[in-house]
């Protein structure tokens, strides 16, 4: 399964000279002349390598979330029902949190080396917290009259599960799903440090060489990038959420 989403994530624009060495320290256009640009000019000299990041940390964060919810609401799914199981989910998943995403990556880097391997397994092992507890609080919420009904109108316990309890509980599962978005993407520019895809190859870049001409812009492009993907992720999950919700369901 990670095969084809490694791929997605490593498709982009072709190289670039700003973007072939690591962060983009050596070679960018815009500093071959050592002068300060504006921040739209460092843009407009470098959007290919940009928007090439911009792609990559996207794609990186669909491909996180994918195999995020597969695993975090299967785990729901299998646990909702025990209390002790349900508990422990929680509670490995939120240990998972506490790990610095520096040491996890650096505790990646001995199996899996540099790229975007390592970067995947840390992000999703960070975005299973929110799916994982959402997917067992919005099951175990769905009312129990309601699943007495259709009980007794003769529903089977595995189309009790997809047909009733999961559709009314989408809501706060999709609330989880949208929360662990937010915050792979703003956790996905640290796998800049593991030469990892992204956005954080601009901060870090410019960090990296702070004080050189255009640092700032580097710095400052590679930080708005990553909040304007984070408000275009949450404008999908609004549409997402209006379009799988029922009216009924949305007006509780």
């Amino acid at each position: 399964m990670t095969a084809p989403i490694l791929h997605l994530i490593r498709s982009d624009l072709p190289e670039t000279a700003s973007n072939a060495d690591h962060f983009g320290i050596v070679r960018q256009p815009s500093d071959l002349g050592g002068c300060t640009l504006s921040v739209w000019e460092y843009f407009q000299q470098n959007w290919i390598s940009i928007v090439n990041d911009a792609i990559r940390h996207a794609n990186l964060t669909i491909g996180v979330i994918a195999i995020a919810v597969v695993i975090g609401v299967g785990i729901g799914l299998m646990t909702y029902t025990q209390p002790a199981l349900a508990s422990l989910a929680t509670s490995t998943t939120s240990a998972f949190l506490t790990i610095p995403s520096l040491a996890l990556l650096g505790i990646l880097i001995g199996p899996f080396g540099l790229g975007t391997v390592p970067v995947v397994v840390a992000l999703v092992l960070y975005a299973l917290l929110p799916i994982t507890r959402n997917t067992i609080v919005g099951l175990r919420g769905v009312d129990p009259a309601v699943v007495g009904a259709a009980q007794g109108m003769g529903v089977g316990r595995g189309r009790l599960i997809y047909q009733v309890k999961f559709p009314l509980a989408w809501p706060v599962v999709l609330s989880g799903i949208r929360v662990s978005t937010q915050m792979i993407i703003g956790i996905a520019t640290i796998g800049a440090y593991v030469k990892g895809p992204g956005l954080g190859n601009q901060i870090f870049g410019g960090l990296g060489r702070f004080g050189a001409a255009n640092s700032l812009n580097q710095v400052l492009i590679g930080t708005v990038g990553v909040m304007l993907l984070a408000l275009l992720f949450d404008l999908v999950y609004v549409v997402i959420g209006r379009v799988t919700t029922s009216r009924g369901i949305r007006g509780n």
